[in-house]
Parts: C-alpha cells; structure tokens; sequence
C-alpha cells in the first residue's frame, strides 16, 4: 500500500495530491490501522491528518478546552432488586445532566471483562490474511472487520480498527464470529443485555415512566457489540483516535482497558472519562435524547490517539439495527405538554442511522437535522 506520509502534507505538492486514490489503497489493502503499524510507519498517512484550522483552533485555545476539576459520576447498582430513591436519583441526575455516567456492582464478573479485552485484542492482533476475510464494506453483513465506517465522507480518518458483530434480535449463527473470540463475544453480549435491561428500567423510572416503559418501545431489542483497537500512534498529535461525536442508539455500554483517552464534551469543556478497575462505562444516545424530548442529553465524545498501546475498548449498542422495523419513534407523549413541547420530529431508526452513516463523523449532532420548528403542534 503507498501512504503519503504526514511530511509531505503540508507542502506545495497538494495540487498533486490524490486523496481518493489513498484512501482506496489503504481500503483495498484490508488490512486496517494495524496493517500501517506493522509496516512500520513512522509517520501518520496524510488521509488521518486533520484539517489544519482544526488543528490550529484546538492547539491555541487547548487550555480553554479542557476541564480537571469535574468527575464523571460512578453509580453502584449493587442491590438493584432493590430500587431505592437514591438510584433512580443518581441514575435521573447523571442521565439529564451529564449523559455518561460509570457503574460498579454492575454484575458482570471481572474475569468476563478481562477476558473480551483480551479476545479483542487477539481479533486484532491475527494474521492479516486471517483478519482480510472479515474485512468488508457491506452494509447487511452481520459480522465484519473494519476501519473507518466513514473513510469515504470524513475530512479525516480515524487511528482506529473495529470487529462489528450485530448479536440481536435475530440470533446470530456462532460460525460467523471470528473463534479466538466466538465464545465469549457470545457471553458477555448475553450478559450486556441484561444489564442494558436493568439501566433502561431504571431510566424508565427516572422519567417518572412505568419501569418497562423503555423496554416496551423495544429499546433493548437489537444489540451490536464493537470490538474497537487503537494500535499506538506514532503522531498522537495530528489526528484522533476516534472524532467526536454522540451514538446513534439508545444506549451504549462501554468497557475500556487501562489505556486512557476517552473524552466527554461537558459545558463546552473536554472531560476525561478515567478507567476505573471493574467500572463500564454508560452513556445516552441520541435516540433516547429523542424520546425523552431532550430530558437525557446524548453528548458527544471522542477518543485521543496515543502513543501507548494499543488501546481496546468494547462497545454494546442497544439499538435495532439492520432490521427493518414499522416501529416509529417520536418524544414520549406522557413526557408532553404545554410547557413542554415535543422538540423532535418522529423518525424510524432505520432513517435515523442512515442519515447518521451518511454524514459520518463530521462533529455534528444527527439530532439538530430531527429537530421541529417552534410552535409544532403535537
């Protein structure tokens, strides 16, 4: 594969410069960030590079951007049977105010976190020939290997390779999972779901809804789990790991190594999101800001690049998605009334997704394209 190396992206060869070409080369090689790291690149291809102004913008106002003091809150859910006031409010807090929250005592076991991190990163860390048969830009496969769902709409690609396997609601045959990480990709889906459960009943109730309302509306029916790898960067400074933006999903549980990087948006200020050992990491999406007529804000995220790694993270989507569905989702209507106006327009998930896959990751809100006019009757 020929990259165009980051010392030759500022100079007056531009003119010369074709991007589509690189980005089909390193498209076509199948071989994701991790075939660049282990060609031995000491400087970043010019296609992950971001724009100049942006680079420009953040490097001058950096100590603006950034915020030391906040923590993001950590809730215990030991002894969720029983639902005190005190969970529902610390849930309802997190939810209206923050939008990430962490959880401990969440019932999932420590060895089962520590197991996916490490059939991830194996995932990642084959063979490329073995990895090159997963690798695919087919919309409807269910399993597939990738990097950059956007590598042909972003203005820059992302140091970051992602295993995408959609678990439900359709079971998913087991042979199509890679097997140094079929079993217990297949566990710790199973148990995600439960605990997606548990967090939906209890946002539920933190909207002042019957527990099943948002199990009712089918929010924890479709499931993916995204095994992301970001290989260390040998210029941390000039791209990202991951741009920022908000999930197109209910709810995203996440589980994170020990590397670091992760970064909440919160009053205009960047927020590290720590790793804290057996804690995963929770946030709205932007389909539950949706029918919460903005109560739950879905904030926006992203991840740095680093030098260190590689970094591995696993992210559990709760959201329908390839499956067609009639279901149509607006703001909740016993959330309504004259003082609260519904602020979104009703929208199936399936056309929700596609114009969230069609922009890409472009630092924009899917939401603000959803939103109604002032004065819209419901």
């Amino acid at each position: 594969m020929v990259v165009t190396g980051a010392g030759e992206s500022l100079t007056g060869d531009s003119l010369n410069y074709d991007r589509q070409r690189e980005l089909k080369a390193f498209d076509e090689s199948k071989s994701g960030v991790k075939g660049l790291v282990d060609a031995g690149v000491a400087k970043i291809p010019r296609i992950f590079i971001r724009p100049p102004e942006e680079l420009a913008r953040e490097n001058q106002n950096s100590g603006d951007l950034t915020n030391t003091q906040f923590v993001v809150p950590v809730i215990d859910l030991g002894d969720i049977i029983v639902r005190s006031a005190d969970k529902v409010a610390g849930v309802r807090r997190a939810a209206e105010e923050v939008g990430f929250f962490q959880v401990v005592n969440h019932g999932i076991p420590k060895e089962l976190l520590e197991q996916v991190l490490k059939a991830v990163r194996g995932f990642h860390e084959l063979p490329r020939e073995v990895k090159a048969d997963y690798y695919t830009r087919e919309l409807m496969r269910k399993v597939k290997f990738g990097s950059n769902f956007d590598l042909y709409e972003s203005s820059f690609a992302n140091w970051r390779d992602t295993l995408f396997c959609v678990m439900a609601p359709e079971p998913l045959d087991p042979q199509e999972l890679p097997p140094v990480c079929r079993d217990i990709t297949i566990e710790y889906s199973k148990q995600a779901r439960q605990l997606g459960i548990i967090l939906l009943e209890l946002l539920s109730e933190a909207l002042g809804l019957n527990p099943n309302h948002l199990i009712d509306l089918d929010c924890a029916k479709g499931t993916l789990i995204l095994g992301h790898y970001y290989p260390a960067c040998p210029e941390p400074e000039l791209t990202m790991g991951t741009s920022k933006h908000s999930d197109p999903d209910f709810l995203t549980i996440l589980l994170q190594d020990h590397i670091g990087g992760l970064q909440i948006l919160h009053q205009d200020r960047w927020i590290d999101v720590p790793s804290v050992p057996g804690a995963l990491v929770v946030n709205i999406g932007d389909l539950l800001q949706l029918i919460s007529n903005d109560r739950y804000k879905s904030v926006e995220h992203r991840v740095l690049a680093n030098n260190i790694g590689p970094r591995v993270s696993v992210a559990c989507f709760f959201t329908p998605h390839l499956y067609p569905s009639t279901r149509i989702y607006g703001p909740i209507r016993e959330l309504l009334s004259e003082d609260s106006p519904p602020v979104y327009r009703e929208t199936s998930v399936q056309d929700f997704v596609a114009y969230y896959d069609q922009k890409g990751l472009d630092g924009i809100s899917a939401l603000t394209h959803f939103k109604l006019q002032r004065g819209s009757d419901f």
